[in-house]
Formats: C-alpha cells, structure tokens, sequence
C-alpha cells in the first residue's frame, strides 16, 4: 500500500469512527474498547458505598489535565466572581470529609459571542491552628490532605448528582491560594443550567486510607462564603474568555450552519452520559462532553476529475482527541472503578475529503 493509500485509508478509519459517535453508536465503540460482547448489567445498587480509589482519582485527573493543556489560544481575562451575596457557604463535616458548598451567580457573566476557555476556583486556605491536629500517633508521617471539587447537577427530584472536577494534593501546614482547574464544571453548567447560579462542593479528605489520615485532613481549613467569616481572601471563580469575533475557532460553524447554508465547519454536538440508559450507572465520570461534529458542504472537483476516479467531496473528520473516561466493570461479584482514555471521541478539526 503506498503512502497516498494509507493517509486515505487512516483518514476513512477516523471518519467512521467519530462520526458513527451517535447515541447507539457509543455502546459499540465502548464495548469494542473493552472487549465485551454486552453491556455490563448493572444497577443503582452498585454504586452504593463505592469508593474511587485514589491512584484511580490520581490517573483521570491527570489525562484530565493533559487534555486541558491542549487549549488553543491564550485565554482573556473575563472576570472574577466572588459568589453570591448573603450565602452562607454551608460547611458540612463526616467522620472521613469535610464539605464545603460554594454558590456562584453566572448570569450575564460570560460575554456575548465568546467561548469561556479556561476557569480556576481559587481558595483560600486558612493558616493553621495546631490546637486542631490530633495527638501524635505511632503512624506514618502525613504532610497532605486530598482536596476534590465536584460540580453539583440539581435533579428534578431534589436530589443531586455530583461530578468530579480536579483534585489534588494541599500540604497541611501552609496557608495561602490554592488553585483549582474547573473548566469542565463552567462547560457542565453553560450546557445544563444557563438561568440558575453554579453549584460546586468541596470535599476535604485524608490522604490516604485510615483514620490519623483523616484526622490531620479535617485540620484544613479554607474562608467561605459566609459573610460571618471575617477572613480574608473570600472563594474566588476566575473566567478567561474568548472573543469568537477577534479568534475564530478551529473551522467552528457560525449561525448559517443553522440554516445549512455553511461550508464546512465543526458544529456544536453535546452527549450527555446521564440521559444514556445504559450509560447512566456505567459510566461514572464525565456527567458528559461536547463531542462536536462536522457538518456543511465542500467546493466539489470539476466534473473531468469524476471521470479519473474522483468522487465527491465531503465534510468529514481531519483531526481527533481522546476522552478521558471513569467507568464501572464486574469482576465476579465484584464492582470495581477503572480509567481510561476513548480515542477520537472529540472532534478538533473538519476538512473536506474526495471519497475514492
């Protein structure tokens, strides 16, 4: 196969494999990922008092952060939100975590015509007041406490679906900023909630498994909302934004993709793994993702090249990323969580391709 036959043949795979990215389409390519023949059978029962081991935690945030690093364009500073006014920032404490619930009023936040590229959460920890740690115990020395942020998705029932965001490592004995990545709450909440504020849930733990652990943890401390907390330094939503009229984006349609009156671009395609039925207890992270798709017509060859084997131009896939992925396997009676990175779930890049 020469080379001209081979780019052809590569580009014919990553066309099929993106855009056959339908609703029916992801249980094949998952369970293809897999190497299942069906869908595991699974229940909201195997989600109880499950536990995301830490070394899984520490493996998809980091495909998380790689992923991230990829952004197209130096972001502008939007603007820095301090929460809302009058909340308490409720802080509520367990035997294992501390956690601490943050309100952000979003509504005309984010400029007209602009992408929001990248946001950090900023949190300011407390110094630390040593009459909070425990005694000295015949334990491994324990220098940090594990801080996760979760967006909060308010279910029509009441109740509500947390999504993991970032986590990391704070040491326990230093005060000052600490910065959290959460883009992919901004995303979750442009996509699902546009007119309520942004719920996000801090959750301080041990750094590892065992009770000293936790002990140490529940000394760390960071300001909150509430107007009551005279410390200094309140939580912090910074938002860098792009202006879509100075930068546009890598080949995105406008509004005339609309009315199909667009050459080729990447349109706008939103999965949400929650609405999946057989997604919905599988799949623990992401909540979803913007898949995008290509869409729009091609300029197509002059009609003597059909005649030399030429086919007709299309608006297909040039270009793909992975999706970072938590999920669920039965191993026996077993549940266990594992990660893992799906490739070319992500469109980056349209082009128009001559089939033969």
């Amino acid at each position: 196969m020469d080379l001209r036959c081979a780019w052809m043949f590569c580009m014919l795979c990553l066309v099929i494999t993106v855009q056959a990215f339908t609703q029916e389409g992801f249980k094949e390519v998952f369970l293809k990922q897999l190497g299942l023949s069906e869908i595991p059978k699974l229940h909201k029962r195997d989600l109880a008092d499950l536990v995301i081991p830490d070394h899984v935690k520490n493996k998809y945030i980091s495909m998380l952060k790689r992923q991230r690093v990829k952004r197209r364009a130096l972001p502008s500073l939007a603007g820095i939100l301090r929460g809302i006014p009058g909340n308490a920032g409720e802080v509520l404490h367990s035997d294992t975590t501390t956690r601490q619930n943050l309100i952000f009023d979003m509504e005309g936040r984010i400029p007209k015509n602009s992408e929001v590229t990248m946001a950090e959460l900023k949190l300011f920890k407390k110094p630390l007041d040593r009459a909070n740690l425990p005694a000295r115990q015949s334990h491994r020395p324990v220098s940090n406490a594990r801080v996760s942020v979760y967006w909060v998705q308010r279910q029509h029932d009441g109740t509500n679906r947390t999504s993991l965001i970032d986590s990391r490592l704070v040491p326990i004995r230093e005060s000052g900023w600490k910065n959290f990545d959460v883009t992919q709450a901004v995303h979750y909440w442009l996509r699902n909630q546009r007119r309520e504020p942004m719920f996000l849930e801090v959750w301080i733990e041990g750094e590892r498994v065992g009770s000293y652990a936790s002990e140490m943890a529940k000394a760390v401390h960071f300001t909150s909302q509430d107007p009551k907390d005279k410390a200094l330094g309140k939580p912090e939503l910074v938002l860098y934004t792009l202006n879509l009229e100075d930068y546009e984006g890598p080949g995105d349609c406008r509004e005339e993709a609309m009315l199909g009156k667009s050459t080729c671009c990447r349109q706008e395609h939103y999965v949400s793994f929650r609405e999946l039925s057989w997604a919905r207890y599988w799949i623990i992270e992401p909540a979803g993702y913007q898949a995008y798709r290509c869409s729009g017509g091609c300029l197509q060859p002059p009609s003597p090249l059909w005649h030399l084997g030429y086919g007709e131009r299309t608006c297909a896939v040039a270009e793909s990323s992975p999706l970072p992925m938590m999920y669920l396997v039965k191993r026996g009676n077993r549940t266990e969580i594992e990660a893992a990175e799906f490739p070319n779930m992500i469109v980056e890049r349209c082009s128009c391709v001559t089939d033969g």
